[in-house]
């Protein structure tokens, strides 16, 4: 009979689970205390059964102790039922605490206190806790009297790989001295593990393995804890708000964090969380200080100091790295003043260390953690897509590389992490979840096709191509625009309707600001290659006043979309991207501005620059990360000042010897068969523009933004497309895969 590889225990094992520290202590000359270690090794065991059975006789473990809790060790075990329970040592080494015998004595003024304790270790006050009226009126609610020391300890740690307390993992991979045929030659218990003289190998399975390593023999493991009540102090008493309004505005919008594990671990008094994660929590969770009642009539912590011990904490933690490591980094970054490239890039390193690269769904770890890694890695796949995008730099995920597979809904499970006991959700609670889920993996989806973008256009490799391809990089980009904007189109068509642009109900916030906003910064990253290519003096003007017409459609969507955002909008949580995204409008505004071919056309994009920067003024009054794209507005204006002055329509008709008679927008274009070398004044483009500044004059007119409900289906553009390939153009497009000049408003 073949063994099963348990990846959900919830008892105890008969047999002890050898974990192995890095190097192995010698067992001829036991150091006191020190014999209770386990090895794995029979000689070794015995010796330390010895030890146990004479030493418990005496007085419980030094953990046991610890929880004030019965120490019981079975008949012939190496361990108590406890530390073998949470894969702990059990050693002796630590004198008895000192006790108030007048706590003691004094059974009639603490018998109530005496005997909630006596009855559970549940109810012991936890080491960070803080028992004022204001915490004990907003913390969570303690566990049932009923539930078991086993749910309040969280069993399921020890058979995690990414999130076990006293040790780190590291991905072994095929090119590295650990040989997967030698891995395979060792021996692997009912925990898939193996000890040897570097450490314990963690097989998940045939293909990949971990090498397990104690977090003790990192640098300044020890004061992780005084760390943690740092970070609890400057918080105090308002830690258990805080992480209320995390998992209720962050958390839906961002689930990076096992919300039920973490709340129950926190309401039972564990307090082994990272210190950079719980304060990451934090300092989001104080973007909305002033909104919540509970927390608005007291003084803001300082989020400053927290950020300073938490940017501490994590470097130290990146020597022992953990799933917890990559959650804090990622919520450290979604701070609207974060800004830290190298930080991203050490997240991917770590990431890939911890084999967060990889497919986890047939792993021998329990069903909820292959959903939490799956998020987590996704999370850090757009983390480092988009701080390419935002600052202009390669990427460092490959698709060669990256095995994960699409999320799904049973990756969103709570399941299965050794609580049986759970609160209830309010159905609006129920909606904010199922829509933040979806929220995330459309985010994924997008930030697939805005890569692909990137690696389309802004890759080294084709930056030269553009280059080599000289008067024909317009086509050429063209070309290889069609495909990748089928797939946007397709993207927006198919978007859920929970996640559209609906006006939210009132009070509600709603964070589907920033996937439209991703959209639209998507938009331009592709059209921005494309005016940039563009030349009135090499290209058929026809093809250059639709191009430049389908990227004024952008634009205006895009500020469109800006103007009608809500109170409820700005005031949610935003992807930490879309500082630079709203800024990125402003920025392809300023392009257009720049390259624009007349006066007329110059000065309406001025007009409508000018219009943008006062709506983001507005709303950056509830959205102060907002004042940085106003910021970067101004310092485009003030660059604009150099542009030279422009001739007008008019000044280009009276030089071209025409009038300014143009023929319709339908008009065929075959009699026009000059190469694109030898092209004459842009008649065709100078009375288009004529056309466009027309349309342009009346939304100067228009009272706002808003009142701006886009353009028509451009149906030219698509014919513009055929006679490219009509041409035989080396950027030939087809009707269907042309580049068309409406863009769907945001719905």
């Amino acid at each position: 009979m073949t063994t099963v590889v348990a990846i959900q225990p919830a008892m105890p094992r008969p047999t002890p689970v050898p974990i192995a520290a890095a190097r192995p202590r010698k067992q001829s000359k036991p150091s006191p205390g020190k014999e209770n270690l386990v090895t794995g090794k029979p000689v070794s065991a015995a010796v330390a059964t010895v030890a146990n059975i004479r030493t418990r006789r005496e007085r419980p473990c030094d953990a046991c102790r610890r929880r004030k809790s019965r120490c019981v060790i079975n008949e012939g075990a190496v361990l108590c039922v406890l530390c073998e329970f949470h894969k702990q040592e059990c050693t002796f080494v630590q004198s008895p605490l000192p006790r108030k015998r007048k706590v003691v004595d004094d059974g009639k003024k603490d018998s109530p206190n005496n005997q909630k304790k006596s009855r559970s270790v549940d109810a012991e006050p936890p080491p960070l806790a803080l028992p004022t009226p204001t915490i004990t009126a907003t913390a969570p609610s303690p566990p049932p009297p009923q539930s078991s020391l086993v749910h309040s300890h969280l069993p399921h740690l020890g058979e995690t790989l990414g999130l076990q307390r006293r040790q780190h993992s590291r991905y072994i991979g095929l090119s590295s001295p650990f040989d997967s045929l030698l891995i395979g030659l060792s021996h692997f218990d009912t925990r898939n593990e193996s000890t040897f003289d570097l450490g314990t190998l963690r097989r998940v399975n045939d293909h990949e393995c971990f090498i397990m390593l104690p977090d003790e023999n990192t640098q300044d493991y020890a004061d992780e804890a005084e760390t943690l009540r740092l970070v609890e102090q400057i918080v105090h008493p308002h830690g258990p708000v805080l992480l209320e309004i995390y998992f209720r505005i962050v958390h839906p919008n961002f689930p990076i964090i096992q919300k039920h594990l973490f709340v129950e671990r926190y309401r039972s008094g564990d307090r082994t969380f990272s210190p950079s994660l719980i304060a990451g929590m934090y300092i989001l969770a104080l973007n909305w200080w002033t909104y919540d009642p509970k927390t608005s009539a007291y003084a803001k912590p300082d989020a400053q100091k927290l950020e300073a011990i938490a940017m501490k904490s994590l470097a130290l933690a990146m020597e022992r790295p953990k799933l917890s490591t990559i959650q804090a980094g990622l919520l450290l970054l979604q701070r609207p003043e974060a800004d830290s490239w190298s930080l991203t890039t050490q997240l991917v390193a770590i990431g890939q260390e911890l084999g967060l690269h990889l497919d986890c769904s047939s792993w021998s770890i329990p069903l909820w953690e292959r959903g939490l890694r799956k998020r987590i890695a996704w999370a850090l796949y757009m983390q480092d897509k988009w701080s390419s995008l935002i600052h202009g730099r390669p990427s460092h995920i490959f698709s060669a590389n990256w095995a994960v597979r699409p999320i799904s809904d049973e990756d969103f499970q709570e399941e299965g992490d050794g609580y049986e006991t759970r609160q209830e959700e309010t159905v609006e609670q129920k909606e904010e979840n199922e829509k933040g889920q979806i929220l995330f993996a459309q985010m994924i989806g997008l930030t697939a096709i805005m890569a692909e973008v990137m690696d389309t256009f802004y890759t080294q490799t084709a930056i030269q191509d553009f280059a080599n391809a000289g008067k024909g990089s317009t086509p050429l980009i063209l070309s290889r625009a069609k495909n990748v904007q089928l797939k946007l189109r397709k993207w927006h068509e198919e978007l859920p309707q929970v996640v559209k642009m609906h006006p939210p109900p009132a009070g509600r916030l709603s964070s589907t600001g920033y996937l439209h906003l991703a959209y639209f910064a998507t938009e331009i990253t592709l059209h921005r290659r494309i005016v940039q290519s563009l030349d009135a003096s090499t290209h058929d003007p026809y093809g250059f006043f639709m191009c430049r017409n389908a990227a004024k459609t952008r634009l205006i969507s895009a500020m469109d979309f800006v103007n009608r955002l809500k109170p409820e909008h700005l005031q949610a949580f935003w992807y930490f991207a879309s500082k630079i995204n709203f800024t990125l409008i402003g920025t392809f505004g300023s392009l257009l501005w720049a390259t624009a071919p007349a006066q007329e056309e110059a000065d309406f994009y001025k007009t409508r620059l000018r219009e943008y920067r006062w709506t983001l003024s507005v709303s950056s009054k509830r959205a102060e990360f907002l004042d940085y794209a106003v910021q970067m507005l101004d310092a485009s204006r003030a660059m604009l000042h150099n542009l030279a002055e422009k001739p007008s329509l008019a000044q280009q008709i009276s030089t071209a010897g025409v009038p300014p008679s143009a023929p319709p927008r339908s008009a065929p274009l075959h009699s026009h068969s000059h190469s694109h070398s030898h092209m004459g004044p842009p008649l065709r483009q100078m009375s288009q523009d004529d056309v466009d500044m027309q349309e342009g004059a009346e939304l100067r007119r228009a009272p706002s933004v808003g009142s701006f409900h886009g353009f028509g289906n451009n149906d030219s553009l698509d014919q513009y497309g055929s006679q490219m390939g009509s041409r035989g153009g080396s950027g030939s497009l087809t009707a269907e895969g042309s580049l068309r000049g409406d863009t769907p408003r945001s719905q």
